[in-house]
């Protein structure tokens, strides 16, 4: 079997005739002024799945769709690393450090080589969305439903514990020093300061859940997908996306009278939610597996009850470096 090398910026890709990638833009050949004959094409979307068989040229490599059709020409990944070299990205939604910062700048969001693998149970799920979507109802209602298979990490805090609080049942309460030099030492996936105090989620605890059996279920800040998308965690992301606003509102409302929240969220925070939910899609779209618009909790929920389900029957791409 002839195999192809290509040289990129950020790393050596090497793939053999029967490779696979995910594309992670959205590409049209009839607006590409670049590609030497526009009918010669090949049309994706991101999220797609091709495969790809010759890589001889240096900036156009032939493709197909893995659901069969005529092989076309898409940009390799060198040329489009030269393209998209100086677009600027949404880098700043969150506080992140200057090594994330860094991090960014080198990961342009092209191909993905990717390997198709018998159905396995995924070690984490990762639940992403933007503040007031829904991620922890969901999350709690997973747990509900099956305790034996669902289990979550117990946050940590310098706070000193209330009179009627046990350490490791609501959080495991640590010293501040305690906390900041676990921190400086890299074993928090995230951490932040609320009203002087230091609250965060351990490395370890997502192991601790893991090594029970269970799939440890995690609402965090999307750059924690930097650590958690390896072979380490095999994480399924799911993405809770908002709705648009009137809808957003009508269900805020709704929960009020119903009496599941108590807090009524004002024009401005309900707009805040909407604008963040497509900022993150935006900027870490590429990270994820499932997207679900959480219009409705039960039908949310039933979605994604039903995709996990999914992964223990069917076939999965995921990123090759899980595989080899």
């Amino acid at each position: 079997m002839q195999t192809y090398r290509c040289v990129t910026p950020s790393r050596l890709y090497i793939f053999v005739l029967q490779a696979f990638v995910k594309c992670h833009f959205d590409y049209d050949p009839s607006h590409d002024n670049l590609i030497p004959c526009k009918e010669a094409g090949l049309s994706f979307n991101s999220g797609d799945i091709l495969q790809i068989f010759n890589q001889e040229d240096l900036n156009w490599w032939q493709a197909c769709h893995i659901e069969g059709g005529s092989a076309g020409l898409i940009p390799s990944q060198l040329l489009e690393e030269k393209r998209k070299a100086f677009v600027k990205r949404d880098l700043e939604l969150f506080p992140v450090s200057p090594l994330c910062l860094e991090f960014d700048r080198h990961e342009l969001r092209i191909y993905e080589e990717v390997a198709k693998v018998p159905p396995f149970r995924r070690k984490a799920l990762v639940l992403i969305g933007a503040q007031g979507v829904g991620r922890r109802s969901l999350k709690n209602k997973l747990l509900v439903s099956d305790p034996q298979r669902y289990g979550t990490t117990i946050p940590f805090t310098s706070r000193k514990p209330k009179v009627d609080e046990r350490d490791g049942q609501m959080y495991s309460f640590m010293t501040r020093s305690g906390m900041e030099c676990d921190i400086k030492n890299g074993r928090f996936l995230e951490h932040g300061e609320y009203d002087g105090n230091l609250y965060g989620t351990k490395i370890n605890s997502i192991h601790e859940v893991m090594e029970t059996g269970k799939i440890c279920i995690l609402d965090v800040n999307p750059q924690a997908l930097k650590v958690l998308r390896t072979s380490e965690f095999l994480p399924y992301v799911v993405f809770i996306e908002a709705p648009d606003f009137e809808v957003l509102k009508a269900m805020n409302r709704s929960a009020i009278e119903s009496g599941v929240v108590t807090k009524q969220m004002t024009d401005s925070e309900l707009k805040r939610t909407v604008d963040e939910s497509e900022r993150i899609k935006r900027a870490y779209g590429h990270y994820f597996d499932l997207c679900i618009v959480n219009d409705g909790l039960e039908a949310a929920f039933r979605s994604l009850r039903s995709a996990l389900e999914k992964l223990t029957t069917e076939q999965q791409w995921v990123p090759v470096s899980w595989v080899f």
